[in-house]
This record gives C-alpha cells, structure tokens and sequence, in this order.
C-alpha cells in the first residue's frame, strides 16, 4: 500500500487513495496532521522560540504534540469552559490562550508555506475516494482544513471573526494517477513501475520556490547510457507524458521534484493515456535520481530510437529550466537527426484588421528579446491586430517539404522572466500562470500561450530575423543583403548575459541555441548551410532586432521601439 502521507524538503504530497479525511477528527487523526506537527515543532524547537518554551513549561517537551491534538479534538465541540470543567488537565494549558493563538497562526502559515500535492490512483484498491469526483474532493479538502482551523481559533477567542478570507489551504495541485503498459525495451524494465498522470487539477495561484534561479551550462552527450540497470520505486516516482513537437516523451520525476513536473502541464501537452499504451517513447527523461554523481546529460540509444535524458538529485538541478532544457535538447537532437533544424527563438502568425498577415521568427538565446519583442508587438498594436497567434515561444524546428520552407513548434506555453514582461502583465493572467520565486531576481512565470494544434501545424515564413540585444547604436530593424552576411550573425549568437544563466557579459553560443546544435555542431553546420540558402532564394527576409533588453534603461523601451519599427515595416508591405 503506498504511503498516506509524505513530506519531505518543502513538499507534502498527500494520498487521497490511501485515506480521504471526510470529518475533522478524521483530520486531526491522521497521519498528515501528526507529520506537520511534529515538523513544525521541530522548527521552532531549533529556533529557539518562546511559543516553544512556554508549550515545554506548561505540556512538558515530550508531550507537546498529543497534549495540543487532544485539546485541538476538544475545542472543536466544546467550549473552553466546558473543556475545563471535564477535563482539569487542560485548565492551565487554556489558562495561555494568547500562546495557543499565536501558535496556531504559525502553524496555520507553515502549512501554508508548503507546496501541497494531492493525488489518486484510478485504478488503486483502499480507503480512498477513487468513486468520488477528484476535483471535488480537493475543494472539500480544502473546506475541510479552513473548518478545522477556524472553529478551534474562534472557539479559543470566544466570538466568531467578522472577516473570512477563503485561502487555498488544500492542495496546490491534484493528480490523477493510472498504470499503464508501454512497449518497454529490455533494458529499461526498471522504468516501468512509476505511476503514469492522467490529469491535473490545479489551483491558481499556482506558486513555488524552486532552490536555484538560474540553470548552468550545456547539457554533455555520454556514451554510456544512464538508465542501464536503473530501478525507480513507484512510491517516489511519477510519469508525465509529454507531448514534445511531434514527439511523445516520457518524464519521469522525483516526488522531492513534484513542482517542476506539474509545470510541465503549462509547458507540454498532457498525453492522453490511450496514446501511450503499448507505445514506445522518442524521448525519455529521468530528473531526480538519486546517485553518487552530479549530473545532467543526454545519451542517444540508437538501438532503440530513444533519446535519454537523466540529471541527478540535486539541489543545483532544482530549477525548471533542467527540465525544460533537458526536453528541448533530446527533441532537438533528434529532429537534426532527421535532417531538420532546431531554432532557439519565437514566432507568431500575425493578422492585422487591414488584411495583412505575417509569418514571423525571431531567434536569440536565453534573454535576448525574442519573446518579449514579440510580445511589446501586441500590446502596441492592440487596437489594428486582428489575430495574433503564437506558434511557438522558445524552441522551434524548420522542416523542407517539397521544396518548401515549413515552421513547427515545440511547446504550448511559455517560460519567461517577469522582470521583463510589460508591468501588471503577470497579473492579468495569474489565474492560468505558474509562478516561480516571485521574490527573487530572474522570477519565471509559465503560462500556456499556444494550442497543441498551432504547434503542429507547419506555416511559411515571411520573416526571419536575429534578437540583438546587446547594441545600442544602428537600426532597431534592419535585413541582411546576402547568406554570408547573415550567417556571420546567426551562428556567432552574441548576446549580453541577462542572469538566466550564470553567465555574465558579452557571450556568444553556437547558432544562439546551446540544446542540440552546440553537441551536435557537425550535423548542424550543413543543415545552416541548406537553410539558408532556402530562406534567401524564396525571398524570405532575413534580418535582425536590435530589442537592446540588456541594455540599463532600455529593458523596455527597447523592445518597443524594435516592435514599432516592426510593425512599422509589415503595414508598408
């Protein structure tokens, strides 16, 4: 039987097949509430409080926990005197109603602080509440905690509260787990016990705090493949299938890692269950195992014709952008095998009200201006746009077809920087964003900007140009006049760090796009070569944005002006 209850690091993930609290002494009961306790006593125990002290004096240490669950059962059907008069041990415990207040706020706010996971096993047998509508139970759930929370401090105040605000005090998010049977090769039979996610209930909104902000370095292709003799307990381990351009990838992650797996659902399509039965993956990762190397590479099982990717429990890879990136490098390692080319960069598909339309790509690495030119492109021009769709946000791949140049993208949603999205942005679609360290320098935001079916869909382009954010001087809009001239620009990849990285300065990165083409630069340089040439004999344009986001003061007035003079060029056409 797996676990009711767990909790570990920041994470609480709580097991509704296993046991489903329907009253509140059911609650208090249970084996989560005694596990928050006795962690949050911990806590104070180590920092040395004076609500801790004072507990100590009055309970005694070892006995602070089962003296406050009983009162806690006590205070939710009586009244403190009756408490009193039937239960004199309680009278001086009672006695420091202040004390007991001002623990039960801080209690409260710890469980607050947790990112809080439930999920359901459909095909579970238990206790739980597999017949039960789960979006439902969630929202009992939560009703459930606020009751309890609420009768035990009003009934120690001795008046009911005038002001009642209805927190998010269950679970951040819910999953709904099934076993499924894929076409499992031999060698990684170790793969097949972990859970597979169904689907997700989210409740906006949705905030974590990831241990690191910022992601380093490339991801190293080995040639030895890291799942060969790998076995993930199906207690510790989910499965988010993936849907990765025109790939199906299998994602396996740590529970410790739960926040970084249930983003993916505003990152990638959620795969129905029925296409991954009996099917083979063109990608799998596995993030968060535990081992004694710290690590995060890729290998390609050609055997297979599987992609791997794998990076180590650690608090260094505690950050999105090791799952994202890992993805993106496995799919874009596999589309250069089929002769495609991987882009770094974003496009729309814009339709302004006089009837023009245009295909646009923008490419750049990490914090060049691409998405957020792109985006300055809307907001300026809010009133003559007529449609404006975004066929991909930060990965996308060229395909020829018959002669033609065709665009694909990889990803249903976006991972941006909330610094550098137009003010009161984040806000006007919190209830549909994922959050990350909002607090902190380099805060993500996640937010699904694209459908499924837009991705997968092949367009033409009509322009195609590089996201220059680091000079100051020359033209915010410019083309090129020959295939050298913009390929010197395109495969240099210059840009000015802006700390999404842990690079700083003037960097450059092999065709802007360190997740495929970099490892694989001599697979990569023809395919350039090819697609080029291509853009410049159909006559597409082929030019470069100067957004000067790393330029101080110009964060924001400089993508405008580059989306200005954009918008500028397309209405002459």
């Amino acid at each position: 039987m797996k676990p009711q209850f767990e909790l570990e690091r920041n994470t609480a993930v709580i097991n509704f097949s296993a046991h489903y609290c329907n009253t509140e002494d059911e609650l208090l009961n249970s084996q989560g509430f005694e596990r928050v306790l006795t962690r949050f006593l911990k806590k104070l125990k180590k920092k040395e409080s004076p609500v801790y002290e004072q507990l100590c004096y009055v309970c005694g240490e070892g006995q602070i926990a089962s003296e406050l669950t009983s009162l806690f059962k006590l205070l939710l059907v009586l009244e403190i005197d009756e408490i009193m008069q039937m239960n004199r041990s309680f009278i001086v415990l009672l006695q420091h109603k202040d004390t007991l207040i001002e623990f039960i706020e801080a209690l409260y706010d710890y469980w607050r602080q947790l990112e809080r996971y439930s999920i359901i096993y459909n095909s579970a047998e238990g206790t739980g509440i597999q017949k039960i509508k789960f979006i439902e139970a969630n929202n009992s759930f939560t009703n459930l905690v606020l009751k309890v929370y609420r009768t035990i401090e009003e009934r120690l105040f001795g008046h009911h509260q005038n002001v009642y605000r209805q927190l998010i005090v269950g679970a951040n998010a819910g999953l709904v787990l099934n076993e499924i049977q894929w076409d499992i090769p031999m060698q990684y039979m170790g793969l097949r016990y972990p859970a597979f996610i169904e689907s997700i209930v989210l409740t906006p909104p949705f905030i974590t705090y990831p241990k690191r902000t910022k992601r380093d370095g490339i991801f190293e292709e080995v040639f030895e493949n890291p799942l060969d003799g790998l076995y993930l307990d199906p207690n510790n381990w989910f499965v988010y299938p993936a849907k990765v351009g025109t790939a199906l990838a299998y994602v396996y992650f740590h529970r410790d890692f739960m926040a970084q797996g249930v983003t993916m659902c505003n990152l990638f399509e959620l795969a129905d269950l029925e296409e991954c039965q009996n099917r083979k993956p063109d990608l799998i990762y596995v993030y968060g195992n535990k081992d004694k190397e710290d690590r995060a590479v890729f290998y390609q099982d050609k055997a297979n014709d599987i992609m791997i990717g794998y990076a180590s429990y650690s608090e260094d890879h505690d950050y999105f952008g090791y799952m994202k990136k890992m993805i993106l490098t496995l799919y874009n390692v596999k589309m250069i095998n089929e002769k495609k080319l991987p882009l770094h960069g974003a496009m729309i598909e814009l339709t302004l009200k006089s009837g023009k339309q245009s295909n646009i790509v923008v490419i750049g690495d990490s914090g060049a201006g691409k998405s957020e030119t792109l985006e300055a492109v809307r907001m300026i021009a809010e009133d003559e746009i007529k449609e404006m769709k975004t066929i991909f946000d930060d990965m996308g791949t060229l395909s020829l077809e018959k002669g033609e140049i065709r665009a694909y993208g990889t990803e249903i949603g976006a991972f941006v920087r909330l610094d550098d999205l137009d003010t009161g942005y984040a806000y006007r679609t919190i209830d549909r964003s994922i959050f990350m360290n909002p607090d902190k320098t380099n805060a993500r935001i996640v937010i699904p900007v694209a459908t499924y079916k837009d991705i997968t869909t092949g367009r033409p382009i009509d322009m195609f140009l590089y996201a220059n954010n680091y000079e100051e001087g020359g033209e915010e809009f410019e083309f090129f006049n020959n295939v050298e001239e913009a390929k010197a620009v395109f495969v240099r990849g210059a840009r000015k760090a802006k700390g999404t990285t842990t690079e700083t300065g003037l960097v450059e990165s092999y065709f802007a796009n360190p997740f495929g083409p970099v490892q694989l630069k001599d697979q990569t340089d023809p395919l350039i070569d090819k697609y080029f040439e291509k853009l410049f004999d159909k006559n597409i344009k082929v030019g470069q944005l100067r957004t000067r986001l790393a330029i101080e003061g110009q964060e924001h007035s400089g993508p405008r002006k580059a989306a200005e003079q954009l918008l500028a060029f397309i209405k002459e056409q």
